[in-house]
């Protein structure tokens, strides 16, 4: 059994720009102070990691969960706002390339994400991207990647140890933590550097190639 995880924002959805723009003015509305989006400056490039490390920063971290509150909320609003004024698409092949994975029987898949739950099931429901009984760890799980992306695994492989792990994402951060999980990683898009790299899922030979399934 192979078991393939998937990031979302930048990966399964085109989302990066305005979710960015929604977390930063959520961030500044509740607190009254700017957030830096230089995400490469913060240990944990997640939404609780990034604010975590923010409200350290401005002296609040003793407001920590009242704020994580407050924002998560505030940014949930704005992000169900942006899409019902707003369509969005799926990173292209994306939904299909899921539901091929998913008639696969020696495949287990999962999604782990940055994002917080809430926020990334309206961005693929809005995308058209179906994830009906996928496992989906989030920064509602914890504010660490790697943690996250250990949740999503023992979701998905509860009854026995997969042959292979790997993993599609689009930031150097998604790099990172499967270098230190040791998962086989398959970047998608330009946003980092990496030996292995698709453009999309619109080839699905391309994305099998880079998965150790044989």
């Amino acid at each position: 059994m192979h078991h393939i995880m998937f990031d979302i924002d930048g990966t399964l959805v085109e989302s990066c720009a305005f979710d960015e723009h929604c977390y930063i003015r959520a961030v500044k509305q509740i607190t009254g102070h700017t957030l830096s989006a230089d995400w490469h400056t913060y240990p944990h490039v997640t939404d609780a990691g990034v604010l975590q490390h923010f409200l350290t920063e401005v002296g609040m971290q003793h407001r920590f969960e009242g704020i994580h509150d407050q924002v998560k909320t505030l940014f949930t609003q704005m992000i169900s706002a942006h899409l019902q004024q707003t369509r969005i698409k799926e990173i292209p092949g994306a939904a299909a390339f899921i539901r091929y994975l998913q008639d696969q029987p020696h495949i287990r898949l999962s999604l782990a994400t940055g994002g917080w739950e809430e926020t990334a099931r309206l961005k693929l429901a809005a995308a058209g991207i179906d994830v009906t009984g996928i496992p989906l760890a989030s920064s509602n799980d914890h504010h660490a990647r790697t943690v996250i992306m250990q949740h999503a695994l023992e979701q998905a492989c509860t009854d026995n140890t997969p042959g292979s792990l790997s993993y599609f994402g689009d930031g150097e951060w998604d790099k990172q933590a499967c270098s230190q999980l040791n998962f086989n990683f398959i970047l998608v898009g330009n946003r980092t550097r990496h030996h292995q790299q698709i453009k999309d899922f619109q080839d699905t030979e391309q994305a099998l190639a880079y998965l150790p399934l044989q």
